[in-house]
């Protein structure tokens, strides 16, 4: 079992403490435990109940009346805001509590009604990628366990595997290659494009995570492919960066490298000319029209 501090309820709630304390005491909705220093502490279960509580509450339910009902009817009410189109915070905010949960089959379930409902571009733009800042967030400031990011990352990575793997582009006159560089783990970004890539008539050639620098000059001698496609997510060096990229582009300068991720930021004003920064699906779109047309 994990415990919380009454700053972790805060951070993954989005409830200020001052306003949980003022919930137990006027209507008794949680029981900490105090440390033996007589710190207040959580448990999961506490937390799975500050989690639906404030998501019904963000919708217009009274805490006074919330506070009243069993946990039967707390969850009842949550899966009846899962029926409705949730703004993408409140959408967010949802499946935190899955993730908390560890409920594969309701994280899934939303997501899939998800993208019935804005579609599934739509649904990483505007849920998952938002959702993943701030997974990434709550495991910095140690709110939650790897486990839990591991947990949300495998569904995902699922689900994009599995929408692609339909799609045959082997007659494609262009090629893209996918990697992430060595010490780089978080694919998830890299696969929605790779999707994406697919989706527009590309042939791939993908790669995944942790990839030898000197595999991707290997693989220019045995392989033809026009444009690479590479993701840097994790915390790096700006130096260490930069040189990379230097790296790459003597290595490849004939041909098209697009870069994504939050780290990229750090040098995007300094790349060469034949990389390109992807931000977005529109940023995708501009210079991936017409795969089946080179």
């Amino acid at each position: 079992m994990n415990y919380y501090t009454i700053k972790d309820m805060e951070t993954l709630s989005g409830i200020k403490a001052h306003t949980i304390r003022i919930w137990e005491k006027r209507y008794g909705l949680l029981e900490p435990q105090r440390s033996t220093t007589n710190i207040r502490y959580y448990s999961d279960n506490e937390l799975r109940k500050l989690l639906n509580v404030s998501m019904l509450v963000k919708h217009g339910y009274k805490i006074s009346k919330v506070s009243n009902y069993e946990n039967g009817q707390i969850q009842k009410e949550v899966l009846k805001l899962n029926e409705k189109s949730l703004p993408s915070e409140s959408m967010i905010d949802q499946l935190v509590v899955h993730m908390v949960n560890f409920d594969h089959k309701s994280f899934e379930d939303l997501l899939l009604q998800q993208i019935d409902q804005i579609g599934f571009e739509e649904t990483f733009m505007e849920n998952i990628f938002p959702l993943f800042e701030k997974v990434g967030i709550y495991w910095q400031i140690g709110t939650i366990f790897p486990a839990q990011e591991h947990f949300v990352s495998n569904i995902i990575r699922e689900l994009l595997i599995k929408e692609s793997s339909g799609i045959n582009n082997h007659d494609s006159t262009s090629t893209v290659l996918f990697f992430l560089k060595e010490g780089e783990m978080h694919e998830i970004s890299l696969l929605f494009y790779h999707y994406l890539a697919l989706k527009s008539g590309y042939k791939t050639i993908y790669l995944g995570q942790n990839v030898p620098f000197e595999d991707l000059v290997k693989m220019d001698g045995v392989q033809q492919f026009d444009r690479i496609f590479t993701a840097f997510i994790n915390g790096i060096d700006e130096k260490e960066l930069e040189d990379y990229i230097t790296e790459m582009y003597k290595a490849f300068k004939r041909k098209k490298i697009f870069v994504t991720g939050a780290q990229i930021s750090m040098v995007k004003s300094k790349l060469p000319s034949n990389f390109k920064l992807i931000t977005d699906t529109k940023a995708f779109k501009k210079y991936f029209g017409g795969g089946l047309l080179g």
